[in-house]
C-alpha cells in the first residue's frame, strides 16, 4: 500500500495509522473500561490512577472526536457525564482483546507475573 495523508501526518500503512487513533498508554484501557457499560471521568480516572487529569481529558476528546466512544451530558446539579463506546469503539475493544491476550501470553512466556 503507498503512503497517505490523514490530519497533515503522513501515513506508511493502515496499521501505523490505527495505532496513532487508538495507541498509545491510555486509549486501549480507556476502550477497555467502557466496552461493557458506561463510565463516568471520575471512574476513569480512579480506574487508571496512574493517569493524569489532562491526559485522561485529552484521550477522552480524542476519542469521541474519532467516534470511538460517545459523551453524554445529563442536565443534573452537578452535571454528570458519561462516555459509551459506540460501534467503531467496539470493532476497536476486539482488538485490544487480542491484544491483552498476546500480551498476558508474553508476560507468561517471559515469566513475569502481574502485580
Amino acid at each position: 500500500m503507498s503512503n497517505f495523508i490523514s490530519d497533515n501526518h503522513l501515513f506508511h500503512n493502515p496499521v501505523e495509522f490505527a495505532l496513532s487513533k487508538i495507541g498509545g498508554t491510555y486509549k486501549m484501557p480507556i476502550l477497555w473500561r467502557v466496552k461493557d457499560k458506561p463510565c463516568r471521568y471520575s471512574e476513569l480516572a480512579v480506574s487508571i490512577p496512574h493517569i493524569s487529569h489532562r491526559m485522561l481529558s485529552k484521550c477522552l476528546k480524542e476519542l469521541t472526536e474519532d467516534g470511538f466512544i460517545t459523551k453524554e451530558i445529563f442536565p443534573e446539579v452537578p452535571p454528570r457525564t458519561e462516555y459509551s463506546i459506540t460501534e467503531r469503539g467496539k470493532k476497536a475493544s476486539e482488538i485490544v482483546a487480542i491484544l491483552r491476550n498476546y500480551g498476558t501470553q508474553l508476560m507468561q512466556e517471559y515469566g513475569i507475573k502481574s502485580q
